[in-house]
């Protein structure tokens, strides 16, 4: 078995990182154009996008491997090509949902192109294909079976996870001013105006009171960074954010700490890391009921409503940060939430998921290596002889 993780530092290539740790088996990292959007279709950088995607499909047939583990939903464009079984985790359908059913007028990333559309359709007959499916949250697995017409059984949820001894409470901290804290891009999905909107509202029984937007504005494809300055801009809050850009970990662990609460008011999450990473470090949290949100932080966070009800999130908004001791508890239970998403959870579900994989029926187009009459044990998956 190989775990396949998307080149990069982002939230995808981290999963494939946190989880190859713990099952200490062996990863390859390949730098194809999964998720690369936004493009024309016939201009350079495509062309060059074209060859490295050959490259990479060289690549995973050339190892011949009895599986591999495509790390997000984007890499399942390689899967019918790689000459192996294979699983795929999917993160999100957000950009199916833009390209083929939108249910809004705004979209959640941005409207795809042609190539986009294309690209899309690539994911999703690999997506279809693929051997198992590991879904990051019921939400996901229900927008699979949905959206895709995935058969129910072919899809397994594995919660992410979060490193306990990386996110902790912190005594650093990076501004003197009181803040809430907003971690993530600034995509329409992010749904930052109603974030806005309701920072102000509650301000004015909080003077001194700052909010900071930690992370970059997004990818390439739309001025994010541009529609965020203007929401501020026309809310008043402009004056009262900090922009951090995208900081070290050290740094985020400190901005966790410190901020009196995270609000998440998304319209769409697959999962929602940010929560879980707030709630190891003991920061209080409210979010939307947006995709998987509710789902990821249970009774330990602050769940105000649908994503664009301004007045729930200010009530909620004002409520945690009148109380000290609401805060404490948020924080006390989100902590105990933290701790049990685990990445070695996360391992020993997915493991569950690659015996089914191998177990199963071969298919004539990927014919496996080992004897077709023999379950695979802990030494075929390349995993020593732990067991969860």
């Amino acid at each position: 078995m190989v775990i396949v993780a998307p080149g990069g530092n982002g939230s995808l290539a981290g999963y494939a990182r946190s989880l190859s740790a713990c099952v200490d088996g062996p990863a390859v990292h390949v730098n194809g154009c999964s998720g690369n959007f936004g493009h024309t279709l016939l201009g350079a950088h495509s062309l060059r996008c074209l060859a490295k995607d050959a490259g990479v499909v060289r690549r995973l047939r050339g190892m011949r491997a009895p599986l591999l583990h495509l790390t997000s939903h984007h890499l399942a464009r390689y899967g019918p090509l790689a000459g192996s079984r294979y699983v795929v985790t999917v993160h999100d359908l957000m950009r199916h949902r833009d390209g083929f059913a939108p249910e809004a007028a705004e979209p959640l990333i941005h409207p795809p192109n042609r190539r986009d559309r294309l690209l899309l359709r690539a994911d999703a007959a690999g997506l279809r294909a693929a051997d198992a499916l590991i879904a990051v949250s019921e939400h996901t697995r229900c927008e699979l079976i949905r959206l895709l017409g995935i058969p129910a059984g072919r899809v397994t949820v594995v919660p992410e996870g979060v490193d306990a001894g990386s996110f902790r409470c912190v005594g650093r901290r990076l501004l003197r001013d009181p803040y809430v804290l907003y971690v993530g891009s600034e995509q329409p999905r992010k749904n930052l105006r109603t974030l806005f909107e309701a920072f102000m509202r509650v301000r004015e029984l909080h003077p001194g009171l700052k909010l900071v937007k930690v992370g970059e504005a997004g990818g390439s494809e739309a001025p994010f960074r541009e529609a965020t300055r203007a929401h501020a801009v026309a809310t008043g809050a402009l004056q009262h954010v900090v922009f951090t850009g995208r900081v070290s970990h050290e740094e985020l662990v400190a901005w966790y700490s410190g901020a009196l609460c995270l609000v998440q008011p998304s319209r769409h999450e697959g999962f929602g890391l940010t929560p879980v990473e707030a709630m190891a470090c003991g920061c209080p949290v409210i979010v939307s009921s947006g995709g998987a949100l509710p789902e990821v932080v249970g009774d330990a966070g602050v769940v105000y409503g649908g994503p664009d009800d301004v007045d729930a999130l200010a009530f909620a908004l004002s409520r945690v940060l009148s109380s000290a001791a609401e805060r404490a508890d948020l924080a006390r239970m989100g902590r105990r939430r933290a701790e049990a998403m685990t990445w070695e959870r996360t391992a020993a579900l997915t493991r569950a998921v690659w015996r089914k994989a191998l177990a199963g029926s071969s298919s004539p187009q990927r014919a496996p290596v080992w004897h077709r009459h023999r379950a695979p044990d802990d030494h075929a998956l390349g995993l020593g002889v732990e067991r969860p």
